[in-house]
Protein backbone atom coordinates (compact mmCIF):
# COMPACT_ATOMS: atom_id res chain seq x y z
CA UNK A 1 0.00 0.00 0.00
CA UNK A 2 1.43 3.33 -1.07
CA UNK A 3 1.53 6.45 1.16
CA UNK A 4 -0.93 9.30 0.26
CA UNK A 5 0.47 12.87 0.64
CA UNK A 6 -1.96 15.63 2.14
CA UNK A 7 -1.42 18.90 0.18
CA UNK A 8 -4.05 20.98 2.13
CA UNK A 9 -2.62 24.38 3.46
CA UNK A 10 -3.23 24.91 7.17
CA UNK A 11 -3.84 28.52 8.43
CA UNK A 12 -1.13 30.27 10.45
CA UNK A 13 -2.55 30.36 13.95
CA UNK A 14 -0.16 33.03 15.39
CA UNK A 15 -0.90 35.51 12.53
CA UNK A 16 -4.64 35.15 13.01
CA UNK A 17 -4.31 35.86 16.69
CA UNK A 18 -2.23 38.98 15.99
CA UNK A 19 -4.81 40.34 13.57
CA UNK A 20 -7.60 39.79 16.02
CA UNK A 21 -5.57 41.52 18.73
CA UNK A 22 -5.02 44.61 16.59
CA UNK A 23 -8.69 44.80 15.78
CA UNK A 24 -9.62 44.63 19.42
CA UNK A 25 -6.99 47.31 20.18
CA UNK A 26 -8.42 49.63 17.56
CA UNK A 27 -11.89 49.16 18.98
CA UNK A 28 -10.67 49.93 22.47
CA UNK A 29 -8.80 53.01 21.20
CA UNK A 30 -11.89 54.20 19.38
CA UNK A 31 -13.95 53.72 22.55
CA UNK A 32 -11.37 55.75 24.50
CA UNK A 33 -11.47 58.59 21.95
CA UNK A 34 -15.23 58.56 21.91
CA UNK A 35 -15.27 58.67 25.72
CA UNK A 36 -12.79 61.57 25.75
CA UNK A 37 -14.88 63.36 23.15
CA UNK A 38 -18.03 62.88 25.23
CA UNK A 39 -16.24 64.23 28.29
CA UNK A 40 -14.93 67.21 26.31
CA UNK A 41 -18.40 67.92 24.90
CA UNK A 42 -19.94 67.65 28.35
CA UNK A 43 -17.27 69.98 29.75
CA UNK A 44 -17.91 72.50 26.96
CA UNK A 45 -21.69 72.22 27.31
CA UNK A 46 -21.75 72.54 31.07
CA UNK A 47 -18.82 74.91 31.70
CA UNK A 48 -16.88 76.39 28.81
CA UNK A 49 -19.81 77.74 26.81
CA UNK A 50 -20.82 79.79 29.87
CA UNK A 51 -17.41 81.44 30.22
CA UNK A 52 -15.55 83.98 28.13
CA UNK A 53 -11.82 84.23 28.72
CA UNK A 54 -8.99 86.40 27.47
CA UNK A 55 -5.33 86.91 28.19
CA UNK A 56 -5.43 90.35 26.61
CA UNK A 57 -6.11 92.05 29.95
CA UNK A 58 -4.08 94.49 31.98
CA UNK A 59 -4.22 96.27 35.31
CA UNK A 60 -5.13 99.95 35.03
CA UNK A 61 -5.02 102.82 37.52
CA UNK A 62 -5.49 106.55 37.61
CA UNK A 63 -2.24 108.37 36.84
CA UNK A 64 -2.60 111.76 38.54
CA UNK A 65 -0.16 114.27 37.06
CA UNK A 66 1.24 116.85 39.46
CA UNK A 67 1.44 120.20 37.68
CA UNK A 68 1.99 123.67 39.19
CA UNK A 69 -0.65 126.37 38.78
CA UNK A 70 1.95 129.12 38.94
CA UNK A 71 5.47 129.40 37.61
CA UNK A 72 8.57 129.59 39.75
CA UNK A 73 11.87 128.09 40.77
CA UNK A 74 11.90 124.75 42.61
CA UNK A 75 13.50 125.11 46.03
CA UNK A 76 12.80 121.64 47.46
CA UNK A 77 11.56 118.24 46.30
CA UNK A 78 10.38 116.15 49.24
CA UNK A 79 9.60 112.86 47.45
CA UNK A 80 11.12 110.48 44.94
CA UNK A 81 9.99 107.70 42.62
CA UNK A 82 8.45 104.58 44.24
CA UNK A 83 7.76 106.49 47.46
CA UNK A 84 4.33 106.12 49.09
CA UNK A 85 2.58 109.38 49.91
CA UNK A 86 -0.69 110.26 51.60
CA UNK A 87 -3.19 112.93 50.67
CA UNK A 88 -1.91 116.31 51.88
CA UNK A 89 1.77 115.36 52.04
CA UNK A 90 4.14 118.00 50.65
CA UNK A 91 5.58 116.95 47.30
CA UNK A 92 7.68 120.00 46.40
CA UNK A 93 8.08 123.70 47.07
CA UNK A 94 8.56 126.71 44.82
CA UNK A 95 10.34 129.93 45.70
CA UNK A 96 7.67 131.96 47.60
CA UNK A 97 9.42 135.36 47.61
CA UNK A 98 7.57 136.88 44.64
CA UNK A 99 4.20 135.59 45.85
CA UNK A 100 4.86 136.89 49.36
CA UNK A 101 5.74 140.35 48.06
CA UNK A 102 2.58 140.41 45.94
CA UNK A 103 0.54 139.47 49.01
CA UNK A 104 2.15 142.24 51.05
CA UNK A 105 1.36 144.80 48.35
CA UNK A 106 -2.25 143.61 48.09
CA UNK A 107 -2.71 143.85 51.86
CA UNK A 108 -1.27 147.36 51.88
CA UNK A 109 -3.60 148.41 49.06
CA UNK A 110 -6.59 147.01 50.97
CA UNK A 111 -5.65 148.88 54.13
CA UNK A 112 -5.17 152.12 52.16
CA UNK A 113 -8.55 151.66 50.43
CA UNK A 114 -10.33 151.21 53.76
CA UNK A 115 -8.69 154.31 55.26
CA UNK A 116 -9.47 156.42 52.20
CA UNK A 117 -13.12 155.43 52.41
CA UNK A 118 -13.15 156.24 56.10
CA UNK A 119 -12.12 159.75 55.05
CA UNK A 120 -14.87 159.86 52.43
CA UNK A 121 -17.53 158.80 54.95
CA UNK A 122 -16.24 161.30 57.52
CA UNK A 123 -16.12 164.08 54.92
CA UNK A 124 -19.76 163.39 54.01
CA UNK A 125 -20.90 164.87 57.33
CA UNK A 126 -18.61 167.85 56.85
CA UNK A 127 -20.08 168.46 53.39
CA UNK A 128 -23.58 168.37 54.88
CA UNK A 129 -22.66 171.07 57.37
CA UNK A 130 -21.02 173.07 54.59
CA UNK A 131 -24.29 173.00 52.61
CA UNK A 132 -26.15 174.37 55.63
CA UNK A 133 -23.61 177.17 56.03
CA UNK A 134 -23.91 178.08 52.33
CA UNK A 135 -27.69 178.07 52.56
CA UNK A 136 -27.56 180.43 55.57
CA UNK A 137 -25.12 182.71 53.77
CA UNK A 138 -27.36 182.81 50.69
CA UNK A 139 -30.41 183.66 52.83
CA UNK A 140 -28.50 186.46 54.61
CA UNK A 141 -27.20 188.17 51.45
CA UNK A 142 -30.59 187.73 49.73
CA UNK A 143 -32.32 189.46 52.64
CA UNK A 144 -29.71 192.24 52.54
CA UNK A 145 -30.27 192.70 48.80
CA UNK A 146 -34.05 192.87 49.28
CA UNK A 147 -33.75 195.59 51.93
CA UNK A 148 -31.41 197.71 49.80
CA UNK A 149 -33.56 197.33 46.71
CA UNK A 150 -36.59 198.51 48.74
CA UNK A 151 -34.67 201.75 49.59
CA UNK A 152 -33.37 202.28 46.06
CA UNK A 153 -35.95 205.00 45.22
CA UNK A 154 -35.42 207.00 48.40
CA UNK A 155 -31.78 207.86 47.78
CA UNK A 156 -30.72 206.33 51.11
CA UNK A 157 -28.74 203.56 49.38
CA UNK A 158 -26.28 204.09 46.57
CA UNK A 159 -26.60 202.07 43.38
CA UNK A 160 -23.09 200.73 43.94
CA UNK A 161 -24.17 199.10 47.22
CA UNK A 162 -27.13 197.49 45.49
CA UNK A 163 -24.84 196.09 42.76
CA UNK A 164 -22.45 194.75 45.39
CA UNK A 165 -25.36 193.04 47.18
CA UNK A 166 -26.47 191.43 43.93
CA UNK A 167 -22.95 190.11 43.30
CA UNK A 168 -22.87 188.74 46.85
CA UNK A 169 -26.11 186.86 46.18
CA UNK A 170 -24.69 185.38 42.96
CA UNK A 171 -21.50 184.31 44.75
CA UNK A 172 -23.46 182.77 47.64
CA UNK A 173 -25.74 180.91 45.21
CA UNK A 174 -22.70 179.56 43.28
CA UNK A 175 -20.98 178.48 46.49
CA UNK A 176 -24.15 176.67 47.58
CA UNK A 177 -24.32 174.88 44.23
CA UNK A 178 -20.69 173.72 44.57
CA UNK A 179 -21.33 172.42 48.09
CA UNK A 180 -24.44 170.56 46.92
CA UNK A 181 -22.52 168.92 44.04
CA UNK A 182 -19.69 167.89 46.37
CA UNK A 183 -22.17 166.35 48.78
CA UNK A 184 -23.93 164.54 45.92
CA UNK A 185 -20.64 163.16 44.62
CA UNK A 186 -19.72 161.85 48.07
CA UNK A 187 -23.23 160.43 48.55
CA UNK A 188 -23.01 158.50 45.25
CA UNK A 189 -19.85 156.74 46.50
CA UNK A 190 -21.25 155.88 49.91
CA UNK A 191 -25.03 155.63 49.51
CA UNK A 192 -26.52 152.56 51.27
CA UNK A 193 -23.09 150.98 51.63
CA UNK A 194 -20.93 150.03 54.55
CA UNK A 195 -17.20 150.41 54.14
CA UNK A 196 -16.84 146.60 54.21
CA UNK A 197 -19.25 146.31 51.25
CA UNK A 198 -17.87 149.16 49.16
CA UNK A 199 -16.77 148.08 45.64
CA UNK A 200 -13.32 149.59 46.12
CA UNK A 201 -12.80 147.55 49.28
CA UNK A 202 -14.18 144.39 47.68
CA UNK A 203 -11.85 144.83 44.71
CA UNK A 204 -8.85 145.29 46.97
CA UNK A 205 -9.98 142.31 49.09
CA UNK A 206 -10.17 140.08 46.01
CA UNK A 207 -6.59 141.05 45.17
CA UNK A 208 -5.51 139.97 48.66
CA UNK A 209 -7.28 136.62 48.29
CA UNK A 210 -5.78 136.13 44.84
CA UNK A 211 -2.28 136.82 46.17
CA UNK A 212 -2.88 134.55 49.17
CA UNK A 213 -3.98 131.69 46.91
CA UNK A 214 -0.93 132.23 44.69
CA UNK A 215 1.31 132.04 47.76
CA UNK A 216 -0.35 128.83 48.90
CA UNK A 217 0.26 127.32 45.47
CA UNK A 218 4.00 127.58 45.93
CA UNK A 219 3.68 124.41 48.01
CA UNK A 220 2.33 121.41 46.10
CA UNK A 221 0.57 118.69 48.08
CA UNK A 222 -0.40 115.14 47.17
CA UNK A 223 -4.06 115.14 46.09
CA UNK A 224 -4.60 111.52 47.18
CA UNK A 225 -2.88 108.43 48.56
CA UNK A 226 -0.58 106.72 46.09
CA UNK A 227 2.91 105.94 44.86
CA UNK A 228 5.12 108.57 43.23
CA UNK A 229 6.16 107.80 39.66
CA UNK A 230 7.82 109.55 36.71
CA UNK A 231 9.45 112.28 38.76
CA UNK A 232 11.23 114.64 36.35
CA UNK A 233 11.69 117.80 38.42
CA UNK A 234 14.93 118.85 40.13
CA UNK A 235 15.86 121.51 42.68
CA UNK A 236 16.73 124.82 41.01
CA UNK A 237 14.67 124.08 37.93
CA UNK A 238 12.56 126.93 36.56
CA UNK A 239 9.11 125.60 35.72
CA UNK A 240 6.11 127.06 33.93
CA UNK A 241 2.45 126.65 34.94
CA UNK A 242 1.05 123.32 33.79
CA UNK A 243 4.41 121.57 33.39
CA UNK A 244 4.14 117.89 34.47
CA UNK A 245 6.66 117.23 37.22
CA UNK A 246 5.66 113.81 38.56
CA UNK A 247 2.69 111.50 38.88
CA UNK A 248 0.90 109.91 41.82
CA UNK A 249 -0.65 106.50 41.15
CA UNK A 250 -3.29 105.35 43.69
CA UNK A 251 -2.61 101.60 43.78
CA UNK A 252 -5.47 101.07 46.25
CA UNK A 253 -7.90 101.93 43.46
CA UNK A 254 -6.99 99.77 40.47
CA UNK A 255 -9.12 97.90 37.97
CA UNK A 256 -8.64 95.60 34.98
CA UNK A 257 -9.24 96.49 31.34
CA UNK A 258 -9.89 93.19 29.54
CA UNK A 259 -10.00 93.32 25.73
CA UNK A 260 -12.54 90.75 24.51
CA UNK A 261 -13.25 89.89 20.90
CA UNK A 262 -16.49 91.35 19.60
CA UNK A 263 -18.04 87.89 19.35
CA UNK A 264 -17.43 87.27 23.05
CA UNK A 265 -19.70 90.15 24.09
CA UNK A 266 -23.02 88.60 23.04
CA UNK A 267 -23.92 87.36 26.51
CA UNK A 268 -21.68 89.65 28.54
CA UNK A 269 -23.49 92.05 30.86
CA UNK A 270 -22.72 94.54 33.62
CA UNK A 271 -22.53 92.88 37.04
CA UNK A 272 -21.39 89.41 35.91
CA UNK A 273 -18.69 87.80 38.09
CA UNK A 274 -15.11 87.54 36.89
CA UNK A 275 -12.21 85.39 38.06
CA UNK A 276 -8.76 86.82 37.42
CA UNK A 277 -5.19 85.61 37.71
CA UNK A 278 -2.21 87.94 37.49
CA UNK A 279 1.04 86.78 35.94
CA UNK A 280 2.79 88.43 38.89
CA UNK A 281 1.48 85.74 41.28
CA UNK A 282 0.75 82.98 38.78
CA UNK A 283 -1.98 80.51 39.70
CA UNK A 284 -1.37 80.88 43.44
CA UNK A 285 -3.58 83.97 43.76
CA UNK A 286 -7.00 84.52 42.26
CA UNK A 287 -9.00 87.73 42.34
CA UNK A 288 -12.77 88.07 42.30
CA UNK A 289 -14.20 90.91 40.29
CA UNK A 290 -17.27 91.96 38.37
CA UNK A 291 -18.00 93.66 35.06
CA UNK A 292 -18.80 97.34 35.60
CA UNK A 293 -18.86 98.59 32.04
CA UNK A 294 -17.82 98.24 28.43
CA UNK A 295 -16.04 100.78 26.29
CA UNK A 296 -18.06 102.96 23.94
CA UNK A 297 -15.92 101.76 21.03
CA UNK A 298 -13.23 99.34 19.99
CA UNK A 299 -9.58 99.98 20.59
CA UNK A 300 -9.05 100.86 16.94
CA UNK A 301 -11.58 103.70 17.06
CA UNK A 302 -9.66 105.53 19.79
CA UNK A 303 -6.19 104.83 18.42
CA UNK A 304 -3.92 107.64 17.28
CA UNK A 305 -4.39 106.58 13.64
CA UNK A 306 -7.81 104.91 13.36
CA UNK A 307 -8.37 102.49 10.49
CA UNK A 308 -9.86 103.98 7.32
CA UNK A 309 -12.16 101.18 6.24
CA UNK A 310 -13.77 103.21 3.46
CA UNK A 311 -10.59 103.51 1.36
CA UNK A 312 -11.11 100.23 -0.46
CA UNK A 313 -8.00 98.53 0.93
CA UNK A 314 -10.12 96.68 3.45
CA UNK A 315 -9.22 93.52 5.31
CA UNK A 316 -11.55 92.24 7.97
CA UNK A 317 -9.89 92.12 11.37
CA UNK A 318 -11.64 90.87 14.46
CA UNK A 319 -12.00 93.86 16.76
CA UNK A 320 -11.62 93.89 20.53
CA UNK A 321 -13.65 95.95 22.99
CA UNK A 322 -12.21 96.99 26.37
CA UNK A 323 -14.31 95.74 29.29
CA UNK A 324 -13.76 97.34 32.70
CA UNK A 325 -13.61 94.93 35.63
CA UNK A 326 -13.80 96.04 39.23
CA UNK A 327 -11.58 94.22 41.72
CA UNK A 328 -12.18 93.28 45.34
CA UNK A 329 -10.46 95.94 47.46
CA UNK A 330 -9.53 93.51 50.25
CA UNK A 331 -7.89 91.10 47.80
CA UNK A 332 -5.94 93.92 46.17
CA UNK A 333 -4.79 95.09 49.60
CA UNK A 334 -3.60 91.58 50.47
CA UNK A 335 -1.88 91.10 47.09
CA UNK A 336 -1.04 94.51 45.61
CA UNK A 337 -1.01 95.05 41.87
CA UNK A 338 0.82 97.54 39.67
CA UNK A 339 -0.52 99.41 36.67
CA UNK A 340 0.15 97.60 33.41
CA UNK A 341 0.51 94.06 34.81
CA UNK A 342 -0.80 91.23 32.63
CA UNK A 343 -3.94 89.47 33.80
CA UNK A 344 -6.04 86.54 32.61
CA UNK A 345 -9.77 87.21 32.92
CA UNK A 346 -12.59 84.64 32.97
CA UNK A 347 -16.15 86.04 32.86
CA UNK A 348 -19.07 83.85 33.90
CA UNK A 349 -21.84 84.88 31.49
CA UNK A 350 -24.54 82.69 33.03
CA UNK A 351 -25.71 85.26 35.54
CA UNK A 352 -28.85 86.74 34.13
CA UNK A 353 -29.65 89.29 31.44
CA UNK A 354 -28.13 92.33 33.12
CA UNK A 355 -27.52 95.71 31.52
CA UNK A 356 -25.38 95.89 28.42
CA UNK A 357 -24.67 99.54 29.30
CA UNK A 358 -23.95 100.95 32.77
CA UNK A 359 -26.58 103.10 34.44
CA UNK A 360 -26.12 106.86 34.26
CA UNK A 361 -24.51 108.50 37.27
CA UNK A 362 -24.70 112.05 38.55
CA UNK A 363 -21.88 114.38 37.64
CA UNK A 364 -19.27 114.63 40.35
CA UNK A 365 -18.82 117.96 42.09
CA UNK A 366 -15.87 119.98 40.75
CA UNK A 367 -12.71 119.87 42.82
CA UNK A 368 -11.48 123.21 44.10
CA UNK A 369 -7.95 124.30 43.21
CA UNK A 370 -7.36 125.19 46.85
CA UNK A 371 -8.73 123.42 49.89
CA UNK A 372 -11.57 124.97 51.84
CA UNK A 373 -9.36 125.58 54.86
CA UNK A 374 -6.95 127.66 52.78
CA UNK A 375 -9.72 129.75 51.25
CA UNK A 376 -11.26 130.29 54.67
CA UNK A 377 -7.89 131.49 55.94
CA UNK A 378 -7.74 134.02 53.07
CA UNK A 379 -11.20 135.36 54.00
CA UNK A 380 -10.18 135.66 57.64
CA UNK A 381 -7.03 137.52 56.64
CA UNK A 382 -9.08 140.03 54.63
CA UNK A 383 -11.59 140.51 57.47
CA UNK A 384 -8.79 141.20 59.93
CA UNK A 385 -7.19 143.85 57.68
CA UNK A 386 -10.54 145.61 57.22
CA UNK A 387 -11.30 145.46 60.94
CA UNK A 388 -7.91 146.84 61.93
CA UNK A 389 -8.17 149.78 59.52
CA UNK A 390 -11.75 150.68 60.39
CA UNK A 391 -10.56 151.69 63.83
CA UNK A 392 -12.94 149.30 65.66
CA UNK A 393 -12.09 148.88 69.27
CA UNK A 394 -9.89 152.01 69.43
Amino acid sequence: MSDVTDNTVQPDAPATKATNGRARGMVRLAIVFIFIGLIAFAWWFLVLRNHETTEDAYVSAHIVLITPQIGGTVTAVDVDDTQMVHAGDVLLRLDPVDAQLALNQAETALAQSVRELRGVYANLNTLGESVKVRESELARVTDLLNRRESLAGTGAVAQEEIDQAREAVKSARAALQVALEQKEAASVQTENLRIEDHPAVLRAASKVEEAYVALSRTTLHAPLDGVVARRSVQVGQRIAPGSPMMAVVPLNDVWVDANFKEGQLREMRVGQPVHLRADLYGGKVEYDGRVVGMSAGTGGVFSLLPAQNATGNWIKVVQRVPVRIELNADEVKAHPLRAGLSVEADVDVRDGPGLALPAAVANAAPVSSIDEAGLKAAHERVAKIIHDNLGHGK
